[in-house]
C-alpha cells in the first residue's frame, strides 16, 4: 500500500472533477479559512510564540494553506508575521502545484517542504492534516478458526499467513470466522512521535480524516479511480488507495506519548462550531452569481449525509492548552 501510494502521487495531480477524488479544500475555500483561523486562536492559547511553525502534512495543491494563509492575514496580522510555512510532501509534481498556489499567500516569503514529519526544525508547531491519514498503509488480520491469519499481497492478488504478534495490539478471541481486524502502525507511530514532540515543544495538531470514531472489526480498504471504486490490487500506482482511520486508537497513542487529545467529533458539527456556514453565507453574499454553489458546497461538509458525519476532527495539543474551538464540549 505505501509503495503504490508513492507511486500514484509521485506525478499526477489526482484532485479535483478531472482527478480521481475531490478534498474539502477543493470543495470551499470556507474549509481552509477556518482551519487557518483555528490555527491562529491556538497561536494565541499559546502565549503568541514567535516565530512560530505553521505546517500542513498532505497539503494536496495548497489549496488549504492558501486559503489559511490569506485568512490569517486579514483577521490576526500577528500571527501571519509569526508563521513560518512547512510542507510535508513527497510529490514533485505537487510540490509544483503548493509552490504556485502560494506563490501570492507567501508575498514573497519562503516556503519550506519535507518528505515527512521528522525532518520539522524544533520549536512551537501548528500542523493541520487534512485527508492525510487514510493514505498510510494498513495491516490486516483476518479470524480463522482459533486463531488469526495476515494477508499479504503476491501476484496482484490477497494471500494469507499464520499472524505472528503485533505490538500494542490484541486480536480479539472472540471475533467470527472472517472477521477482518485492521491496524495501521504507521499511523500511530507519526501520532505518537508528533505527540510527543508537542508535549515537550509546545503547540497543537489537527487532523481531518473519515472513519469511525470507535475501534472495530471490518475490512475499509478502498480505491477510487475517476470519482469511482476501483480494485485495490490493481495495477500499482494507478487508483487512490485508503482505508478508514481508527481514530480511537490514534488517540490512545497520542496520550500515551504525553499530549492532551480532543475529539474525535463529526466534522460536521466541528465546521459549524467554527463559523463555516456563517462564512459560506458571507461568500454567497459577495457573489450572487455563485451563490448556490457556495451553500450547496457548505451543506456538503457538514451534512451527515454527506461528509459531516463520516469524517472527524481530532486535535492533539500541548496538555496545559484549553480544549481548542470545536472540542469544548468533547
Amino acid at each position: 500500500m505505501a509503495r503504490a501510494a508513492a507511486a500514484y502521487y509521485a506525478g499526477r495531480d489526482p484532485f479535483g472533477a478531472r482527478g480521481d477524488f475531490t478534498t474539502a479544500p477543493e470543495i470551499s475555500q470556507a474549509f481552509g479559512e477556518c482551519l487557518g483561523l483555528w490555527a491562529a486562536v491556538l497561536w494565541q492559547s499559546m502565549g503568541r510564540p514567535a516565530p512560530v511553525l505553521l505546517a500542513e502534512a498532505g497539503p494536496g495543491r495548497g489549496t488549504l494553506m492558501a486559503d489559511a494563509l490569506r485568512a490569517i492575514g486579514q483577521v490576526m496580522p500577528g500571527f501571519r508575521a509569526a508563521l513560518r510555512v512547512h510542507l510535508v510532501e513527497q510529490s514533485p509534481a505537487l510540490r509544483a502545484a503548493q509552490a504556485r498556489a502560494l506563490e501570492a499567500p507567501l508575498a514573497g516569503a519562503a516556503a519550506t517542504w519535507h518528505d515527512d514529519l521528522s525532518t520539522l526544525p524544533d520549536g512551537p508547531l501548528l500542523l493541520l492534516g487534512n485527508e492525510f491519514l487514510d493514505a498510510l498503509p494498513v495491516r490486516q488480520f483476518v479470524r480463522r478458526g482459533a486463531g488469526w491469519a495476515e494477508r499479504h499481497v503476491l501476484a496482484g492478488a490477497f494471500t494469507e499467513r499464520p499472524a505472528g504478534p503485533v505490538a500494542g495490539l490484541e486480536l480479539p478471541d472472540s471475533a467470527p470466522e472472517g472477521a477482518v481486524q485492521e491496524v495501521s502502525e504507521a499511523a500511530r507511530g507519526l501520532v505518537a512521535r508528533l505527540a510527543a514532540r508537542l508535549a515537550a515543544q509546545g503547540g497543537a495538531a489537527l487532523f481531518l480524516d473519515y472513519g469511525p470514531a470507535a475501534s472495530g472489526l471490518g475490512d475499509s480498504l478502498q480505491a477510487l479511480i475517476g470519482h469511482r471504486a476501483a480494485d485495490p490490487l490493481g495495477p500499482p500506482g494507478s487508483a487512490d488507495i485508503t482505508a478508514h482511520v481508527d481514530f480511537a486508537a490514534l488517540a490512545r497513542a497520542a496520550r500515551a506519548a504525553g499530549a492532551a487529545v480532543h475529539g474525535p467529533v463529526p466534522q460536521g458539527l466541528f465546521l459549524q462550531s467554527l463559523g463555516l456556514v456563517t462564512r459560506a453565507a458571507m461568500l454567497a453574499r459577495a457573489a450572487p452569481a455563485s451563490a448556490g454553489h457556495q451553500l450547496s458546497a457548505a451543506q456538503r461538509l457538514i451534512a451527515p449525509e454527506g461528509m459531516g458525519r463520516l469524517f472527524k476532527a481530532l486535535a492533539i495539543c500541548h496538555p496545559d492548552l484549553p480544549p481548542p474551538p470545536g472540542f469544548e464540549a468533547a
